[in-house]
């Protein structure tokens, strides 16, 4: 409706120059909407963003939604649509999912989520399938899925994982520890530099005393 110096009150059974509709016709919903310090009725098929139509012997009003960061409610207190950035959730908005429930990206919906028990200890220190005969392994822990989510594209958080750890027993019985071939190249390195520094003092020297 466009209210100017002459209204248009679309759907009104009763309509006011000043203030527009006053009532609606049957099945339309009576909005009054403000603008400044000025506020007008208007007769709507739907209610407009943030309320809800409530149906009344008397005459449908649009409600306002009562909950926060609500889009589009059913009621005063349950909402159907949170707005952007927010998941809906029991009728609330959110801006993160609660604990145990994960977040539905494409309907920004809080669902049942993966549920995990809890860490088992750290296993045994080995490496290559053995736990001796290296200074450094790994260790492992695990934990079980207790439920699995609602939907398969929500995944589980991790159940495995490990971390860096020290041999209890250095050195296997029986055999013989090795160092690892990097410390043997390190080691190798050194020693040819040693040489060819050997041998070029050599040179010199000899070099010294031709040119006396």
């Amino acid at each position: 409706a466009n209210y100017g110096p002459n209204p248009i009150c679309k759907g009104c059974l009763s309509c006011s120059k000043d203030n527009g509709c006053i009532r609606c016709q049957h099945k339309l919903f009576f909005f009054l909407r403000r603008e400044g310090m000025r506020q007008y009725g208007e007769c709507l098929h739907s209610c407009p963003s943030g309320y809800y139509g409530l149906r009344t012997p008397d005459m449908n009003r649009c409600s306002r939604c009562r909950i926060e960061n609500c889009d589009s409610c059913f009621s005063r207190d349950f909402c159907t649509k949170c707005k952007t950035g927010f998941y809906s959730h029991r009728g609330r908005c959110f801006r993160g999912c609660p604990a145990g429930f994960a977040a539905l990206e494409e309907l920004m919906e809080c669902v049942e989520g993966c549920e995990v028990g809890q860490w088992s200890e750290w296993g045994t220190c080995s490496r290559n399938n053995k736990t001796c005969g290296f200074k450094w392994g790994l260790e492992t822990r695990t934990r079980q899925i207790v439920k699995k989510p609602a939907k398969d594209t929500i995944p589980c958080p991790t159940i495995a994982e490990s971390r860096r750890c020290k041999m209890a027993v250095r050195h296997c019985p029986g055999g013989k520890w090795r160092r690892p071939a990097k410390t043997k190249d390190k080691k190798k390195k050194r020693t040819n530099l040693m040489e060819r520094a050997q041998k070029q003092h050599s040179i010199f020297l000899a070099t010294d005393k031709t040119s006396q």
